[in-house]
């Protein structure tokens, strides 16, 4: 079976000591993509290089919302310099954020050093970025935590990639979704929806049009419960636990349970999605 990550961050410092194994297992469960996204100028030449010595990752270039506050006076010319030299590449991690504005703890250690950009800002940052994506028609992943109301009003008055465009880990309403995907957006579904907590978005997912489905680990963030995880790596040296991008079998299977097929059913589908969104 052919398998596909549609969003991860192989470039992160929790990976790089377990490239030998990750890559491995990768190969070793039928892998065929991973969508490696770059969410801050910092990290973009390290998504460039893995892309450069590994085929299975598909790059992406992208300023997240998390990252918005922080960007050079130069950022709009470096990540155009990033899309020219990789043709095939995604623009993402892009998006809206409310969640570090408004219910974020002071101290969380995730947001340290960084600036939190209002939402206007956000929005700015945001639209740029997505108008790039429609004029070049590149895939594009979008990030949104509390403000999907927003996300919609902006994605339905804006020009967008005639190939769609991914809302990764998805956690607004069953009422959007069809909105949504008349809009051109296809929904990527993670171990995140498998905690005991997230009974509706599992809802959610089991109601997305099967045409739209894609599925994603987000790693090195976002294990699977422990009773289905088949990979794993040693937690970093704080105590923090790291996803194996592996674990990409867990979640194709938990889908499948969940929308009531099989996995041999369900990846076919999976693929021909994510083909028609990021290409081959």
């Amino acid at each position: 079976m052919n398998l596909y990550d549609a969003h991860a961050h192989l470039q992160d410092a929790e990976l790089v000591p377990h490239y030998a194994r990750v890559f491995c297992d990768l190969a070793a469960v039928g892998v065929k993509r991973v969508v490696t996204n770059g969410s801050s100028e910092a990290d973009w030449p390290a998504v460039a290089a893995l892309a450069a010595e590994h085929p299975v990752v598909l790059p992406s270039f992208g300023l997240h919302p998390w990252d918005a506050g922080n960007r050079s006076p130069a950022w709009q010319e470096n990540l155009l310099a990033h899309l020219d030299a990789h043709p095939g590449a995604a623009v993402g991690e892009i998006g809206l954020d409310r969640w570090i504005l408004t219910r974020a703890k002071p101290g969380d250690p995730r947001l340290a050093g960084l600036r939190r950009a209002p939402i206007e800002e956000q929005t700015e940052v945001f639209l740029w970025q997505f108008a790039l994506a429609a004029e070049r028609n590149l895939p594009s992943t979008i990030h949104c935590v509390d403000a999907h109301g927003l996300l919609h009003d902006l994605l339905r008055a804006a020009k967008r990639p005639a190939r769609g465009f991914l809302l990764h880990s998805y956690g607004g309403s069953t009422e959007m979704v069809a909105s949504l995907a008349k809009l051109g957006a296809y929904f990527s579904f993670n171990a995140n929806f498998l905690d005991a907590r997230r009974a509706r978005l599992r809802e959610v997912y089991a109601t997305v049009p099967a045409d739209r489905l894609l599925v994603e680990t987000d790693a090195p963030s976002i294990r699977p419960p422990a009773a289905q995880e088949e990979f794993t790596l040693p937690a970093t040296a704080d105590g923090r636990h790291v996803n194996h991008p592996a674990n990409l079998t867990a979640t194709y299977a938990a889908l499948a349970d969940l929308r009531g097929t099989t996995v041999e059913a369900l990846t076919p589908q999976v693929e021909k999605n994510f083909l028609r969104l990021f290409g081959s």
